[in-house]
């Protein structure tokens, strides 16, 4: 304002100049006009140096302005900063306290459900073993009377056989009572050997059966090549004593009792059969590393159906130095979810066969000190793998503080699990956790859902940094804008009204004052740029 105070009055000044040279006054005027021009130059030129100081003192007092504006802008900058920063650890804490919940939530259902699998599992068995019991019995008696009715049907025959070769004998006494003599006594006695060795025969043939179906499993193939050894030494019997009347006249009753035994033949040969599929069955089950097989067999399947092959590993020695390795290892994250850090949890597959035969032959049985010797037996060796594990497999913080033992079978799983002292006692003390195959998978699926939690709560961090970076470099860029648009509103204000205003007084004031030539002009005002000279050019770092 100052400024344009001072070339207004320049102006004015100029313009009585020229008013006075254009009436040309006297010489003495001229020169009292000459002189006060010369001291309103003066004075002049010293208004123009404290202007100059005094816009130097703006400029500054500016610049300390705009420097103090931009600390407190990065003061309120760093402040929003730590601001969204503590309102984002806030919501990751939601986060992170509503997934927990949601675990809690889910491992509290599935304990449910496990819970509940394991009493319909239980009461599954004892309905089973109830109806295969039922079974065999049903099954024995018909055998057992079946076995009555061809030793009937046998005694009968027998004596019809019996009765027909006496008529037949006295016929040929009668009629060859002198001629044979020697071979009706001969025959006689041959006779009578036939019949004890026969009635003996039968004899041992119905203990044999008894025996054979009482122990079933064991003695079916000595059941039946017996059994061929007793008919073949009959048939040879009947074939070297009884002379080719006897033949024709008994061959009619042999081979009704040929059909018979062939019948019985053909199911000892299914028998037969079954027994040699279950003697397959049980070799494979006796032998211990193929027992161990189908365990890690049945427990890879799971982990293969259910697991990613990243998740898990095979065959991992869980403590440094160690030469046994766990079979399977499942891959828990670390405490850090950023260095790729896990933790193993050790699992191993067990199957204690001849102690689990042993308590179900006792059931069998029913005799009480027999189940219970078989049931501390079935305790002991559950009790002695759990140990071994849990010395073995668990070493934290390589593994988790516990282990999981995995029976490969729902009935020797169904076994063990009632008893819960024993699965309450192994959990506290070893550390470790029975389970069987249903329950496995249930747990296989939980920790799967886990996983699923876990990368979906690792990609929302990211996404949630992502999108704190993108709100700090907007922030900035908002902030450059709007200095930007201020600078710009103020040099707009000034020029218009430099342009404006000013402008127009000025004009206003000069409208009947006639125009110098700019050569002319130059001549009053040499410190003035001309319009030739090189104009004005903006410098930037002043206005900073």
């Amino acid at each position: 304002m100052t400024l344009s105070i001072e070339i207004a009055l320049l102006i004015v000044l100029v313009v009585l100049a020229i008013i006075s040279l254009i009436k040309k006054p006297t010489e003495s005027v001229a020169e009292s006009v000459l002189k006060n021009l010369g001291d309103k130059l003066l004075i002049l030129e010293n208004n123009l140096t404290r202007l100059e100081k005094s816009l130097k003192e703006d400029l500054s007092s500016q610049r300390l302005e705009l420097t103090n504006a931009l600390t407190d802008n990065r003061k309120e900058l760093s402040e929003s900063i730590r601001g969204f920063k503590s309102e984002l650890q806030e919501v990751l804490k939601d986060i992170r306290d509503l997934t927990a919940q949601s675990l809690t939530d889910i491992n509290k259902t599935l304990f449910e459900k496990i819970e509940t699998l394991t009493q319909a599992t239980h009461k599954a068995h004892s309905e089973n073993r109830n109806e295969i019991k039922e079974t065999l019995r049903i099954f024995g008696d018909e055998q057992k009377n079946k076995l009555t009715e061809l030793t009937l049907t046998m005694q009968q025959q027998l004596e019809k056989i019996s009765s027909k070769v006496e008529t037949n004998l006295q016929q040929l006494n009668q009629q060859a009572k002198s001629d044979n003599q020697q071979f009706r006594e001969a025959l006689t006695n041959s006779f009578k050997e036939f019949q004890e060795v026969f009635d003996k025969n039968v004899r041992s043939f119905n203990d044999v059966q008894r025996e054979k179906f009482a122990q079933l499993e064991s003695r079916q193939n000595e059941l039946v090549q017996s059994t061929e050894k007793k008919l073949e030494t009959i048939r040879q019997t009947v074939e070297e004593k009884l002379d080719k009347t006897l033949s024709d006249r008994l061959g009619q009753s042999f081979e009704t009792v040929g059909k018979q035994l062939l019948e019985v033949q053909k199911g000892l040969g299914e028998m037969q059969s079954l027994a040699a599929d279950v003697g397959g069955l049980k070799k494979v089950l006796s032998n211990v590393k193929l027992r161990g097989g189908v365990g890690e067999v049945q427990l890879a399947m799971l982990l293969e159906n259910i697991l990613a092959p990243s998740q898990y590993e095979k065959n991992v020695r869980t403590k440094p130095g160690s030469s046994e390795p766990v079979e399977f290892a499942i891959k828990l994250p670390g405490k850090s979810e950023d260095d790729g850090s896990f933790i193993y949890l050790p699992i191993d597959a067990k199957f204690p066969k001849e102690t689990f035969e042993r308590l179900l032959t006792a059931y069998e049985s029913g005799n009480p000190d027999e189940i219970e010797v078989a049931s501390r037996n079935l305790e002991n060796t559950i009790r002695k793998m759990a140990s071994d594990i849990s010395e073995k497999y668990i070493y934290p913080p390589n593994t988790t503080d516990f282990a999981i033992l995995f029976l490969p079978f729902e009935s020797i799983y169904a076994e063990v699990i009632r008893r819960s002292a024993l699965v309450d006692q192994i959990r506290d003390k070893h550390k470790v956790i029975i389970s069987g195959p249903t329950t496995f998978a249930a747990l296989l699926n939980s920790l799967q859902i886990g996983f699923r939690t876990l990368a979906i709560q690792k990609r929302s961090s990211e996404v949630w940094k992502l999108l704190g970076a993108v709100k700090t470099e907007f922030e900035k860029f908002g902030d450059l804008l709007n200095k930007a648009r201020k600078n710009i509103q103020t040099g707009l204000n000034q020029i218009d009204e430099v342009a404006g205003k000013r402008s127009r007084a000025i004009s206003s004031k000069l409208r009947n004052v006639e125009l110098l030539p700019p050569d002319e002009s130059v001549k009053y005002f040499p410190e003035i740029t001309s319009p030739d000279q090189e104009e004005y050019e903006y410098d930037p770092d002043t206005d900073q």
